[in-house]
């Protein structure tokens, strides 16, 4: 019957409030101390439903976000760590990670699946002393299906949907209405593989007054969507190369970027773009880098979560906070 997904065999689709009363209001912002570094959620309450329930019984819930300022439509799936309902945290704000996946990134998002474990690694992680404790969203990377090569890199291509600003501000809007989460950028990060690395280090580049740190495992380093065609000014807008020559020719703010490539990549280039990127941008002022070549490591998240563990997510952590009052 829980193979089938029959109630009352299984709980999924049922309401999940992560602390939050079911269609309430939130707004709870303005109760707390001007100096906490925590933000309360601001509300109003997503309507969110499980899509999986964990060993540890912690959900993965999904929800049809309709973004206000990207005018785009669609889901975002979430998951908070079994520490967020835990008393102990009870007035403390979570950092926040946004996973973007590659490929299509629509209509789903391959980190929701629990046989990558992204969810139950970020756990083991944060016990083990190498993880902050992060709170996940995992929203769709495009606005369509991946047809005959086509995809928006996670960007505002002229004429199309609004992807760069779907991720950058709809998505971490919507965390901020329904989570206890960090007032600074010190609690914002994002991860990704392949186009979803390249969006995740773009934002975070394009965005570092948002964002502070990013792990971008086996990603594009520069925009390459055939939308861009006829666009130059804002496809250079939103190559990570240039970002990061803006960010420092400003001196700063800083920014961390956790690449990881396998040396058995599809695209040969990956691994040497990246040392390029590495050489010309990294650790000069404040673009901070670090790198981990997975030994047979191929193009696909299942090489990817494991080996995020073994330096990457605490290239991160050390610089973000969280949980905080």
């Amino acid at each position: 019957m829980y193979h089938f997904e029959i109630p009352p065999f299984t709980d999924k689709g049922s309401a999940v409030s992560f602390g939050q009363p079911a269609g309430g209001g939130g707004g709870g912002a303005a109760k707390q101390a001007p100096n906490s570094k925590m933000l309360m959620p601001t509300g109003p309450a997503a309507d969110f439903k499980n899509a999986q329930t964990l060993p540890d019984g912690t959900h993965i819930a999904v929800t049809t976000l309709d973004g206000k300022k990207s005018g785009f439509k669609g889901k975002v799936w979430v998951w908070a760590p079994k520490e967020y309902n835990d008393p102990k945290f009870a007035k403390s704000g979570f950092p926040v990670m946004i996973a973007l996946p590659g490929g299509p990134g629509y209509p789903g998002n391959y980190w929701i699946g629990t046989d990558l474990r992204l969810q139950s690694s970020i756990s083991k992680w944060y016990s083990e002393g190498k993880s902050k404790p992060f709170i996940l969203a995992m929203p769709v990377l495009n606005p369509a299906p991946d047809d005959k090569g086509i995809y928006w890199d996670g960007s505002d291509i002229p004429g199309q949907p609004k992807m760069g600003t779907w991720l950058t501000d709809d998505v971490p809007d919507l965390m901020k209405a329904n989570f206890r989460t960090i007032k600074s950028r010190d609690g914002w990060a994002f991860m990704g593989s392949s186009t979803g690395g390249f969006a995740g280090m773009k934002a975070v580049l394009k965005h570092p007054d948002k964002f502070k740190a990013v792990i971008a495992s086996g990603p594009d380093i520069v925009p390459d969507s055939s939308l861009w065609k006829g666009h130059d000014k804002e496809k250079a807008e939103n190559n990570p190369e240039l970002l990061a020559k803006d960010l420092i020719d400003k001196k700063g703010p800083d920014v961390y970027i956790a690449f990881q490539v396998g040396d058995s990549e599809s695209n040969k280039r990956t691994l040497p773009d990246v040392q390029k990127f590495i050489a010309t941008y990294g650790n000069k002022g404040p673009v901070h880098t670090s790198l981990k070549v997975i030994p047979g490591g191929k193009h696909n998240a299942v090489t990817y979560v494991p080996n995020m563990g073994e330096g990457p997510i605490e290239f991160i952590s050390k610089v973000m906070e969280g949980p905080v009052e």
